[in-house]
C-alpha cells in the first residue's frame, strides 16, 4: 500500500513543479522530499532563496525552525526525511513594495493564489492522511483554524477531521528572524510549550525512534 501511495505522491509532485496557475508567483514550485510519513508540516510560502536550495525552508528562517525541532530529536537531515514539508503556496510570491515603489519584505500571497494552491495540498493531505500536522505561521494556521493572535492558538493541540481523517493540529509561530514573536514572552514559553506537545505526540516519537534506527 506504500508503494501505491508513494507513486502517487510522485506523480502529484511531478504535476505541482508544472503548476502556472498564478501570474504573479515566481517560479519554480518548491517542494519536499516525497516523503510517505504520517506528519505534515505547512509553511506559508518559498522566501526569495529557496530557489537556490530547491526545498522548503532552505533559507535563513530554517535554520531556526530546524533548532526548534532539534530540541525535541530531530535535526534537519532527520526531519527532511521522516516529515513531509507543505505549504500555503509553493511559489515565491515576490516582494511587496511600499508607498514611494520600494520593495520590502516579502509579500503574503492573496486569496486567489491561496485558492489555486489548496487543491494541491489536498490531495497531499488525502494521500498521506497525516496523524500530525504543524501549521507554522499565521497565515497557515488561519487555513485550519480560527486564529486573531497566536497566544490564542500556540502551545495547544487542536483536534481537526481534513478529508474524513481526525489529526492533531500544533501551531507554531514563524521562524522569521523579522519576527520577535516567538524570542519575547508570552511566545517564547508557549513556544516551548507546543514543541513539547509536539514530542509527546505518537507520530512524533514514532518519526525520532525511526531516525535514530536508521542512523545505528
Amino acid at each position: 500500500m506504500s508503494d501505491l501511495i508513494q507513486e502517487k505522491l510522485l506523480q502529484h509532485q511531478t504535476a505541482l513543479k508544472q503548476c502556472r496557475r498564478c501570474a504573479n508567483m515566481h517560479g519554480p514550485v518548491i517542494i519536499s522530499d516525497p516523503s510517505v510519513k504520517p506528519i505534515l508540516l505547512i509553511g506559508q510560502a518559498p522566501g526569495p532563496h529557496e530557489a537556490k536550495v530547491g526545498k522548503p525552508f532552505g533559507w535563513t528562517a530554517g535554520k531556526t525552525l530546524f533548532q526548534w525541532f532539534e530540541q525535541i530529536g530531530l535535526d534537519e537531515a532527520a526531519f527532511r526525511q521522516q516529515v513531509y514539508m507543505a505549504a500555503v503556496c509553493r511559489c515565491f510570491p515576490g516582494k511587496q513594495l511600499n508607498k514611494a515603489g520600494k520593495r520590502g519584505g516579502d509579500r503574503v500571497p492573496d486569496a486567489d493564489e491561496i485558492a489555486n494552491c489548496r487543491p494541491w495540498l489536498d490531495t497531499e493531505i488525502q494521500l498521506l492522511q497525516p496523524q500530525l500536522l504543524l501549521p507554522v505561521g499565521k497565515l497557515a494556521i488561519s487555513q485550519f483554524m480560527a486564529v486573531n493572535k497566536l497566544v490564542d492558538v500556540v502551545g495547544q493541540s487542536h483536534t481537526l477531521t481534513l478529508q474524513g481523517q481526525s489529526m492533531a493540529a500544533i501551531p507554531l509561530p514563524h521562524p522569521s528572524g523579522l519576527s520577535t514573536w516567538h524570542r519575547m514572552e508570552p511566545g517564547k514559553t508557549l513556544l516551548q510549550q507546543a514543541l513539547a506537545t509536539i514530542a509527546a505526540h505518537p507520530a512524533w516519537q514514532n518519526a525520532v525512534n525511526s531516525a535514530t534506527n536508521h542512523s545505528v
